[in-house]
């Protein structure tokens, strides 16, 4: 059975964000749990994914929003825990204009290719990134990419409910990653 550790970004997700809604429609979800989803503080946040990784019976699938999307960026250079992958929904750029100062330590990113497989799914108007920044995140991490039109960012402000488009490209995923029998 596969487990999956939401990662959701500053703030935290509110009732009607997708991720919200998979947690509660799907008890294989399971949000990892920071000192705080308004001050965020990378060390903290790395030491609650590691501490929510490791409570995994099987290793977990990360779903990333936003700003844990860095993180995931930031932890798998530090932790040698085991995970089957990760799908980062609406990458951010640290760098931007719209990067929130009170996430100024997840700043400055690893370029170091991830261990475990990866999918970043964008938006083509997401105020916290352009384009060609995920797209260079793409490549310096060796995920693979899915643009997906004008979705701004790809969270409960966009509309999309409880994303079933998000959710089928997450069950390819897991297809694409499944284990080889042998």
């Amino acid at each position: 059975m596969d487990i999956f550790i939401t990662l959701p970004g500053i703030g935290g997700s509110g009732r009607d964000h997708w991720q919200t809604l998979w947690e509660a429609a799907d008890g294989r979800f399971h949000r990892f749990a920071p000192s705080s989803w308004d001050s965020p503080d990378l060390d903290d946040w790395i030491a609650a994914l590691d501490a929510a990784v490791a409570a995994s019976p099987v290793p977990p699938v990360l779903v990333a929003h936003s700003l844990a999307c860095l993180l995931v960026a930031h932890w798998q250079v530090l932790s040698r825990r085991e995970v089957r992958g990760a799908m980062l929904v609406a990458v951010p750029d640290p760098e931007g204009p719209a990067f929130p100062p009170q996430a100024r330590s997840f700043a400055r990113p690893p370029e170091t290719p991830f261990r475990f497989p990866g999918l970043i799914v964008a938006s083509s108007n997401d105020p916290y990134a352009g384009a060609g920044h995920v797209r260079a995140r793409s490549m310096q991490w060796g995920t693979r990419l899915v643009e997906l039109g004008e979705l701004g960012h790809i969270n409960a402000g966009s509309g999309i409910g409880n994303w079933p488009k998000g959710m089928a490209l997450l069950e390819t995923f897991l297809e694409e990653t499944a284990p080889v029998p042998s």
